[in-house]
């Protein structure tokens, strides 16, 4: 033995890791992403820098686009639409948006969903 801690002995290990747009809170999660309104077609994907981006195809007039980014995400991570509030960038392109639940839950649907669409 080296005397040194091995890596399950760090706590650092037990982290979870998650993507760059996700953040956990005691009361679920936040989700930072960057909305295209008006796109030709609906789509969520990540960046190349691991960044969440949706394209929706409504218009961000009385809240249009804010719903329809709301439904694809909840589509896409086989959560109710209820679960999700926007509390940061209601009006701007950068939005952050809280999905209640528990965190470790959705940190795996979320991961699940990011294995199978890369």
């Amino acid at each position: 033995m080296s005397g040194r801690p091995s890596c399950a002995d760090s706590p650092l290990s037990t982290e979870p890791v998650d993507p760059v747009f996700l953040r956990r809170n005691p009361g679920g999660v936040t989700v930072q992403l960057r909305v295209q309104p008006r796109a030709r077609r609906t789509a969520l994907e990540r960046t190349a820098e691991g960044a969440l981006k949706a394209a929706v195809t409504a218009a961000p007039e009385d809240g249009k686009a804010n719903d329809a980014v709301v439904a694809l995400l909840a589509q896409a991570w086989r959560l109710p639409k209820s679960t999700f509030e926007i509390v940061r960038g209601g009006t701007a392109r950068e939005k952050t948006l809280m999905v209640a639940g528990d965190p470790a839950a959705l940190a795996d649907r979320i991961a699940e969903w990011i294995r199978k669409n890369g």
